[in-house]
């Protein structure tokens, strides 16, 4: 820190403004994760392993804390912080979201926090902009596709839909699976509303056959287990990391976004190591393909793995961030830290 170092004013931006500034970043926000990749594989991030908080009495609940931090050499665009995003999948059972989480900035200089964002919207939206950005390189960098199917039925996968729309993809027909009618249903009809000609509810074998097949559920152990269940080709968006078992990982091109992440925590992918012993089914990240270090092949299937970077956050965040200052709808905290003078 130097002499002429200052603490920045601190800010809280509530989800109701980020929601509306979202909703004017959706095609955005595809570009800021894009170059976010192409900024982690030049080495210019910090990207630790996520800390999961387990419940031994309720093992499905976690709250998971993701720091990280962005490091720009050449500019003025370096920021640190954390998420921290709980799980709960019963929550969908009293109609609310499984997820819900808060983003900390932090200001490189000072290490002092300068925002608190409502961080599940920012969360959803990095999520579903990583989907279709692996999805159109996996895809042959063409926005369109007979068949689109989504396995799942919640915030996320409504995200996903409808960030395929704001990209302007196009589908002939969209299949929705979900254990639970009532949510297949809810996506549905919201797919209708986004206008897609052709949306219905199908069993999930029928949507294992999709062009391109979304996982967007809250799964803990493989259940799509069978070695030929996806032909050379299809391309899996692995989003929920969790529903494919290892056979299938193994004979399958596998696309990540960060290897050693994404091998962690019994995801699909870990799962495969721990079975097989060895990383061979391992193609690369999506990083390497958009620097075009890696050709996208298409004699196997073509699964992309996100495990979820911190890094996501802190970019889509800190542009949420300035834009809401900007516009003034960002909540000044006044005398937020007790002391700012160390004497």
């Amino acid at each position: 820190m130097t002499a002429t170092a200052s603490i920045r004013p601190f800010h809280v931006i509530p989800g109701g403004t980020i929601k509306t500034i979202l909703a004017g970043l959706r095609q955005a926000s595809i570009d800021i994760v894009a170059q976010t990749y192409l900024t982690h594989e030049r080495g210019e991030t910090v990207n630790p392993d996520s800390y999961f908080l387990r419940f031994p009495d309720e093992p499905a609940n976690r709250i998971i804390a993701l720091p990280a931090a962005i490091v720009d050499r050449e500019g003025e665009q370096s920021v640190s912080g954390i998420k921290w995003i709980a799980s709960y999948p019963d929550n969908i059972h009293s109609g609310i979201p499984r997820a819900s989480a808060v983003l900390v900035l932090n200001d490189p200089h000072t290490g002092y926090p300068y925002a608190l964002l409502e961080g599940a919207l920012i969360s959803a939206v990095r999520t579903a902009a990583s989907a279709v950005l692996g999805a159109w390189w996996l895809n042959g960098q063409r926005r369109h596709a007979t068949r689109l199917a989504i396995v799942g039925g919640g915030v996320i996968a409504r995200n996903i839909l409808e960030m395929f729309m704001a990209d302007d993809w196009s589908f002939q027909q969209v299949g929705v699976h979900d254990l639970s009618p009532q949510s297949a249903q809810a996506l549905a009809t919201f797919g209708e509303q986004l206008g897609l000609p052709s949306v219905e509810l199908q069993s999930l074998e029928q949507a294992m056959s999709a062009d391109i097949v979304v996982f967007a559920t809250s799964a803990g152990t493989p259940y799509v287990t069978a070695r030929d269940t996806f032909q050379p080709g299809q391309v899996v968006l692995n989003i929920s990391l969790r529903d494919i078992g290892e056979e299938i990982v193994a004979q399958s091109y596998n696309y990540f976004d960060d290897v050693s992440h994404c091998l962690k925590a019994n995801t699909s992918a870990h799962l495969a190591e721990q079975k097989y012993g060895h990383r061979d089914f391992v193609t690369g990240t999506i990083g390497e393909v958009i620097r075009g270090d890696q050709q996208v092949a298409r004699d196997k299937p073509l699964i992309y793995s996100p495990f979820g970077m911190g890094i996501l956050d802190l970019a889509l965040g800190r542009k949420v961030h300035d834009m809401a200052v900007e516009e003034g709808t960002a909540v000044l905290i006044p005398s937020f830290f007790g002391e700012e003078r160390r004497w």
